[in-house]
């Protein structure tokens, strides 16, 4: 059992994820991940630096009006006071104080040349600026975190100095030293023997803060914990500057699963897949999908050698049960594919083909014949459902009868080059036996065509006003042939409550739109209709 009492869990991701490139979170949106992330059971949740920077400041008057939270406790975040300034007079420190959080975290240099360099005071006196702060948090009521910024690069220079930055802070009342490589550059190795060191020397707490510059964010945080730290510290998916930090769900999932440690409030991990991609949708950062443990491709099978074992027992080619993380296993329909993987494919979307053999053979070589010729079923489980029944059933589902479509394209003059060109399609169908002329605009081709298909069929079946196209991928397959090269698209839709994804395939990007746009819209109505 951990000697310095219950195994801390801490999230960072609404400070120092926060400063990944690109992502932008307002307090609203920190609020929602707050939420998501107690529904993990982390220990602890970083809200950001109150004081410092007004957003936060926000976040944290309206989080104790806002957020009722069941597992997690809100830290602060904040450095100590300035040099020549008492603690309680320093106004950050009083914003900190102020901030209604339970726990603050300061940031302190432990490098002596950070302390001379960028603070530009002495040693003695960054010491001082430590003890201070953190004994007047505590007299204040508050629990204290000490984030040992640049650590390891300070205990490479200045081994005494970097040690005693630790001691003067947990002699001054707080709880955890958290060592933290800040510039991300150590191995798993190197920071086993400096906490080995740490611990056996002085005695503190130790936490864990690790950056991903040389891809070991989350195996130094595990040698770390494996060296006797009990506090680690990360980022959900991951988010950071530059390369990131340590992915908290991942060094959580190694922690309980592999090393059989009870971080989390039991069961909780099953929830990491859905808060991961729900937390993804806020920062509008589209989900890793190698990401280990939680990403959609980190249960997928591709190769038929794989699915061959997989039907004898899916554990020969997984290192665990994804329902663990609330994971699903997922079989890929591609040109590598044998008959086991269409066995299990099409078993995972409800037919038994087990006592089908040409049935299977069938399917398994149209398969590798469509993907030779550029279509792909991996990604596209919505048209290698349609291409299953179609071979089971002997025909495809039809909804609508496709007699011809054009789509025109209006060319603006130079003198209205700013404005948006119109596209022009006209779709001519048959749906529930009566013929439909419909002419749609939309702000390109594929846009037109989208609205004059999804108008002539809603007249025959108003449900297809709900699906929406919500994603659309274009490739260049042949790059070598130029313009006349073959172009594969694939189209995401939903109906509001999910959403499937079609391919098409053709010589033109309009042509293989329109192959994904009608399967997309057969797919949905099938659904409607079963």
């Amino acid at each position: 059992m951990d000697l310095h009492g219950a195994f801390h869990v801490y999230d960072t991701t609404l400070r120092d994820g926060a400063q990944q490139e690109g992502l932008n979170l307002s307090v609203a949106d920190k609020l929602s991940i707050a939420r998501q992330l107690d529904g993990l059971g982390v220990g602890y949740i970083e809200g950001g630096w109150p004081g410092a920077n007004p957003k936060d400041t926000e976040f944290f008057r309206r989080a104790t009006e806002e957020l009722d939270l069941r597992h997690a406790q809100l830290a602060a975040f904040g450095a100590t006071r300035r040099a020549g300034v008492k603690a309680a007079d320093d106004p950050l420190v009083g914003a900190l104080r102020d901030s209604g959080a339970g726990v603050v975290t300061l940031v302190a240099k432990s490098h002596d040349r950070h302390v001379e360099l960028a603070l530009r005071t002495t040693l003695e006196e960054n010491l001082a600026m430590i003890r201070d702060t953190v004994s007047h948090l505590r007299a204040e009521g508050q629990q204290v975190f000490l984030d040992a910024e640049h650590f390891f690069d300070g205990y490479r220079a200045n081994r005494d100095y970097a040690l005693e930055v630790l001691r003067t802070a947990y002699d001054a009342g707080a709880e955890v030293v958290a060592l933290c490589d800040t510039n991300g550059g150590m191995l798993p190795g190197w920071v086993a023997d400096v906490v080995h060191d740490v611990v056996d020397t002085t005695g503190v707490r130790v936490g864990i803060h690790c950056h991903n510059d040389t891809g070991c964010a989350v195996a130094n945080t595990l040698a770390a914990v494996d060296a006797g730290a009990s506090h680690v510290q990360g980022t959900i998916n991951g988010y950071g500057e530059r390369t990131g930090n340590a992915d908290l769900v991942t060094v959580v999932a190694n922690l309980e699963l592999k090393l059989e440690r009870q971080v989390l409030p039991p069961g909780l991990l099953r929830e990491a897949t859905r808060i991961a991609h729900a937390v993804a949708e806020v920062t509008n950062f589209p989900p890793a999908s190698r990401q280990p443990y939680v990403g959609t491709s980190a249960f997928a099978h591709k190769a038929g050698l794989h699915a061959s074992a997989i039907k004898v027992d899916p554990n020969l080619y997984q290192h665990m049960d994804p329902v663990g993380v609330g994971n699903d296993m997922r079989l890929l329909v591609s040109d590598m594919a044998g008959r086991a993987s269409i066995e299990l494919k099409g078993r995972e979307l409800g037919f038994d083909l087990s006592h089908d053999l040409e049935l299977v053979t069938r399917v398994t070589d149209r398969v590798k014949e469509l993907e030779s010729r550029g279509y792909t079923f991996e990604a596209a489980d919505a048209s290698f459902e349609l291409l299953l029944l179609e071979e089971v059933e002997g025909r495809r589902p039809s909804y609508f009868e496709i007699e011809s479509w054009r789509v025109i394209t209006e060319t603006l003059p130079r003198s209205r080059a700013g404005e948006e060109a119109v596209s022009e399609a006209t779709v001519k169908l048959k749906a529930d036996g009566v013929r439909f002329v419909v002419t749609g605009e939309g702000n390109g081709p594929v846009n037109a065509l989208d609205q004059a298909l999804r108008e002539a069929i809603g007249q025959a079946y108003p449900e297809v006003a709900k699906f929406e196209l919500i994603d659309y991928k274009v490739r260049i397959l042949d790059q070598g042939h130029g313009t006349d090269a073959i172009t594969r698209v694939l189209i995401e839709t939903s109906d509001g409550e999910s959403s499937w994804v079609t391919v098409g395939v053709g010589h033109n990007v309009i042509e293989a739109s329109w192959g994904a746009l009608v399967d997309g819209l057969t797919f949905g109505l099938r659904r409607q209709h079963l």
